[in-house]
């Protein structure tokens, strides 16, 4: 209406003279001035395309990647996937964005997928249950946070609280249960046998009025390797990466999983493996592959006689940081010091260790077991 408003103040004058011509003279006038007029408003459209081409690409927080503003904005799902042999392979690991892998009691490692595009995975699972070292690194990235089962004396009171937005099957200690969500198969024992119903997950979220969008004040935990850069060219070289050491039966977790990466030049990615073999996602029968693998090393200590375990997760105790990408390793340290504030990857001189854009494997290294580790 503005613009119209303009052109006819522009118009009005000249056309009081244009009376004054011959009516060839008058249409003339009134035709060039129409012209120029349209010329002008396609000038700004112009102006306002290349406006928005300046607003620059836009890449998910997670992994680096472009996406649309809607998917960067859209808040993740964390979720506890079981570990043990008997409940593996897991169904869709291959489209999680990040996973974690910390220790447990058993001293066998339990797994957390980060999965930006929930909606969109066929089937999530198994799952397993909570512990509280793993809610504060969900924290790190504002998610969402699913399990069946926890640890009810240590992550309990937290679980029930407003600081979580949980997502828990009908078990002993939860308040409030996620009763759409969780269903079990046939084909497996239980209790390696509950999966995520997707439709019932996006019930219940809505039921519990869980926010679906990441928070304004979000502050995204990665620095991602640009275009023409090139950080790592002078770093050691690591491409087969052991973060419980070769022997099995240690007790540092990730020895009697066997865990394990491979780096294969030609994609440039950490290829892993685990208990003898190739560690794959069921839905795919696809190997698991990374663009980065992160050792992340924590204080850790026995709680009880049951062998629960605590990590911390938080402080800025300079405490070691490992990252590899691109077939090379770079050294540092972490930070975290607010709950809401993810951990942040610093080098020797403090600046943030940047990934490869892709998908990130965290393992959590128990700092007693940190000599257990071998970078070949």
């Amino acid at each position: 209406m503005l613009r119209k408003i303009s052109i006819l103040a522009v118009l009005l004058p000249i056309l009081i003279l244009t009376a004054c011509k011959t009516p060839k003279e008058a249409a003339e006038d009134t035709q060039n001035i129409q012209q120029e007029s349209t010329d002008t408003v396609e000038e700004s459209q112009v102006t306002d395309e290349v406006v928005v081409e300046e607003e620059g690409e836009i890449n998910s927080y997670f992994t680096g990647l472009p996406c649309t503003k809607e998917q960067q904005q859209h808040r993740p799902l964390a979720v506890m996937l079981n570990n043990i042999k008997e409940g593996c392979p897991q169904s869709g690991t291959a489209q999680a964005s990040l996973i974690y892998e910390c220790p447990v009691e058993g001293r066998i490692t339990r797994l957390m997928g980060i999965f930006e595009d929930y909606e969109n995975v066929e089937k999530i699972g198994s799952i397993r249950s909570c512990r509280d070292y793993f809610v504060f690194f969900a924290n790190e990235y504002d998610c969402i946070y699913c399990h069946f089962g926890q640890a009810t004396p240590y992550v309990g009171d937290y679980l029930n609280s407003d600081g979580v937005d949980n997502i828990s099957g009908a078990v002993s200690g939860i308040e409030r249960p996620a009763t759409n969500t969780f269903y079990r198969v046939t084909e497996r024992k239980a209790p390696h046998n509950v999966y995520i119903n997707i439709d019932g997950l996006l019930t219940d979220i809505e039921k519990f009025g869980y926010r679906t969008t990441i928070r304004e004040d979000y502050t995204p935990k990665f620095n991602f390797i640009k275009d023409g850069e090139d950080p790592y060219k002078d770093e050691q070289s690591a491409t087969v990466l052991y973060p419980g050491g070769k022997e099995t039966g240690k007790a540092n977790g990730f020895s009697k999983v066997q865990s394990r990466f491979e780096y294969n030049p030609e994609d440039h990615r950490y290829y892993r493996f685990q208990y003898g073999d190739k560690h794959i996602d069921e839905l795919t029968g696809e190997q698991l592959a990374f663009d980065n693998v992160v050792f992340q090393y924590c204080y850790g200590e026995v709680r009880d006689n049951h062998d629960y375990l605590a990590f911390g997760c938080h402080g800025d105790n300079g405490y070691k940081v490992q990252v590899f990408t691109q077939g090379k390793m770079k050294e540092g340290t972490w930070v975290r010091t607010l709950d809401e504030v993810p951990a942040s990857y610093l080098d020797a001189d403090g600046n943030p260790i940047p990934l490869t854009p892709g998908k990130t494997w965290v393992c959590i290294i128990w700092n007693d077991y940190a000599e257990d580790v071998v970078i070949e």
